[in-house]
């Protein structure tokens, strides 16, 4: 399909149906019975039992199922900071497959503002109405900082896509193509390429994992300890990756490693890059739309699995595998938070949607549009956060 020809397609779409979601009623309002049990004199008694037990709004409203998809507009897709009303046919489209793989009811929330301090404060004001906070397209640092807040200060889960949907996918991805080349986690040498907000929260969750050996590169070079152009994210993570304390650039750190993970930007990794990597390199290339390599230039200079974030090519990485089961499987146990083993529990249930016997170099990771991957991950998130909570009670 010629890009110029989908483009034609997508805005005619969005012009048509002037964008992609609606409301739509639960119930049939006909009669004067009908209005008084929805709406006046009957939803008043509705109300004093919510007053009396707020718990209760989770299941007299449609509160316990509703998800704010939230945004500033500043890191959307591939285009950067286009702007909140820009973001939202995006925020749009995310809600949809809320909706179509989890059964959730999202809506999207652009904001215009990209104050800290503001974002934080109007998300906080919007519990009441929503049971979980999906962060969205909010560049980095500033997203690390926000959800850090919200985590803190508000009783539900908030779960900030681009760094933990990637991710969990990521590592549910890396599990089967170890299996393949025969690796041990605790063995591989992992290269980040790209030190933003995906880059970082891949590295954390690999390190929970198992993973040790890993390092990030930046545009600005290999993050390592003591160098001065770090944000205070990437100093952080520098105390806990490249262990050997190595300097230079990409060139320098991808010598010997098992793994590329790029989320970078275009053809940032070259055939010579993948041709001093270790036997069977697993490069997994999620740029989008233009990925770090192209699959089959990966694939001729040696690689033995490669994935990347596109839909035209085997082993798609796609957050639609991680964040429609993490909300559903946390909503549905009543979690208060997202944590770092209900992440791992989703990207090992992920890797399990694939059978060992049919594991292949172009069979790693599950479609992004088999609806049965939610329900696993749902399932393994649930499971993990009730284990949590029985664990918690054995303990008080």
């Amino acid at each position: 399909m010629k890009a110029t020809n989908l483009k034609e397609r997508a805005i005619n779409l969005h012009r048509e149906h002037a964008g992609k979601i609606s409301v739509v009623s639960k119930i049939d309002i006909q009669t004067e019975d009908d209005l008084s049990l929805a709406y006046t004199p009957g939803v008043g008694d509705v109300c004093k039992e919510i007053a009396k037990d707020s718990n209760k709004v989770n299941t007299l409203t449609s509160r316990g199922n509703m998800v704010a998809v939230v945004t500033d507009g500043t890191a959307v897709l591939g285009l950067g900071d286009i702007g909140p009303k820009a973001a939202m046919p995006v925020m749009e489209g995310k809600s949809i497959l809320f909706k179509q793989f989890a059964d959730i009811d999202a809506f999207p929330i652009c904001l215009d503002t990209t104050d800290v301090d503001e974002i934080v404060a109007i998300v906080k004001a919007l519990q009441p109405t929503f049971a979980g906070i999906n962060l969205e397209d909010i560049a980095a640092p500033r997203c690390f900082e926000i959800e850090e807040r919200l985590k803190k200060d508000l009783d539900i889960p908030v779960f900030h896509d681009d760094q933990h949907g990637t991710a969990i996918v990521v590592l549910g991805a890396l599990i089967n193509a170890l299996k393949l080349v025969k690796k041990p986690m605790e063995k591989t040498k992992i290269v980040i390429n790209g030190a933003g907000a995906a880059g970082i929260s891949i590295a954390k969750l690999l390190l929970t994992a198992g993973f040790a050996g890993i390092t990030l590169v930046s545009l600005e070079g290999i993050v390592c300890e003591g160098v001065d152009w770090m944000n205070a994210s990437q100093a952080e993570i520098a105390k806990r990756t490249n262990l050997h304390q190595i300097n230079g650039t990409i060139n320098e750190a991808i010598s010997g490693a098992d793994v590329f993970i790029g989320v970078s930007g275009p053809a940032a990794l070259k055939q010579s890059h993948i041709m001093k990597m270790a036997k069977d390199p697993i490069v997994f290339a999620l740029a989008n739309p233009i990925p770090e390599i192209y699959p089959e230039e990966a694939l001729a200079a040696g690689a033995a699995v490669v994935g990347t974030g596109r839909s035209d090519y085997p082993n798609q990485i796609n957050n639609l595998l991680a964040f429609p089961g993490i909300f559903r499987g946390a909503l549905d146990s009543g979690a208060t938070d997202i944590t770092e083993e209900m992440k791992i529990a989703a990207a090992y249930a992920i890797a399990n949607m694939v059978d060992d016997k049919e594991l292949r170099a172009d069979n790693i990771i599950p479609s992004a549009l088999d609806k049965q991957v939610a329900v696993e991950v749902a399932k393994a998130v649930a499971n993990n956060a009730k284990k949590k909570s029985i664990q918690s009670s054995s303990v008080s």
